[in-house]
């Protein structure tokens, strides 16, 4: 597919929320002819501290030494075992159409050997579940997840909703007009065509405008103005994700509330929000007027009932 990461890097652990990464990881692969990296992240060596050496302390040392042997052996049990987690992933992938390229043991703190890997490998985009709180305490995203998506190098997907989230239906993109925001919404309606989603594009003002970037008071008509002018821009841009999507997306402008509960609301206005993949970007800094996107990133991702698609801010 035109334009689209041609290499995903799957990270994985063997539970659910990572099954249903994995079937969107197959189906985009598939879809796409992708080349799939996938990796399980093994905790890092216990540290351990050796006695010294004194006719006191020898009895200690050996016992020690013995836990020590016991020990490596179960290190070496561990690392057998993801080896046989990641031949039966790959097996999986493939008999799903994906097309598995290698796949990666890692020791070590989780995020931060998925982000050297991604960046080794030249990773276009990172795929991974999360574990939601449902819909009344949704307040934590597993570290690992969130840590991933605020200093990966390129998109993160991260899946979630149950076995009938993927693939969408529909895709709900948050627009700030910018470059993350932008790259945001032509991936996310890339995705969206391969599955023939519906589209929204939506821009939220946290408050009505008062006062224009000069300082000057503005009235009635020049708020109503300002709007005119930016819904016609946002309409510009849905004909820039419509080539991207297959058909032209609806446009929302929210004048009123918090940017994160506006997008939320709209991913889950209708029967099933599981199947709304909502895109954002990351840190992205629109015009003066407009919010920041990237202040309700996490927000998003930690509250969202479906897939998120998170799109890094361009490194200086």
């Amino acid at each position: 597919m035109n334009g689209f990461p041609t290499k995903i890097l799957l990270a994985t652990d063997g539970s659910e929320d990572a099954a249903l990464a994995a079937r969107a990881a197959a189906g985009l692969s598939k879809e796409t002819g992708s080349e799939l990296h996938v990796v399980h992240v093994l905790p890092r060596f216990p540290r351990h501290a050796y006695p010294g050496i004194t006719p006191e302390v020898y009895s200690y040392m050996m016992d020690e030494t013995y836990k020590e042997a016991r020990r490596l052996l179960e290190i070496d049990e561990t690392y057998k075992e993801a080896r046989r987690l990641l031949d039966e992933e790959a097996k999986r992938l493939e008999d799903g159409g994906g097309r598995v390229a290698e796949t990666h043991v890692r020791r070590g703190q989780f995020v931060d050997e998925i982000l050297d890997l991604a960046e080794g490998i030249g990773a276009g985009l990172i795929l991974m579940g999360s574990r939601g709180l449902g819909p009344v305490k949704r307040l934590l995203l597993g570290s690992v997840a969130e840590g991933v998506v605020h200093h990966a190098p390129c998109p993160v997907l991260v899946t979630r909703g149950g076995g009938e989230a993927w693939p969408p239906e529909r895709v709900v993109i948050g627009d700030d007009g910018s470059e993350a925001a932008t790259g945001a919404g032509e991936l996310a309606a890339k995705i969206g065509k391969l599955f023939g989603a519906r589209g929204l594009l939506v821009q939220v003002y946290p408050r009505l405008l008062e006062v224009d970037v000069e300082g000057r008071k503005l009235n009635a008509r020049m708020i109503n103005d300002e709007l005119r002018r930016e819904e016609r821009e946002l309409g510009g841009r849905a004909t820039e994700v419509e080539e991207h999507l297959g058909k032209r997306p609806n446009i929302r402008i929210a004048t009123v509330g918090d940017t994160a509960t506006v997008l939320l609301e709209a991913a889950e206005e209708e029967d099933e929000p599981e199947k709304t993949l909502l895109a954002v970007g990351s840190r992205g800094l629109g015009p003066v007027q407009r919010v920041r996107l990237g202040s309700v990133s996490t927000k998003v991702l930690r509250a969202a009932r479906g897939p998120v698609l998170v799109y890094p801010h361009p490194r200086d």
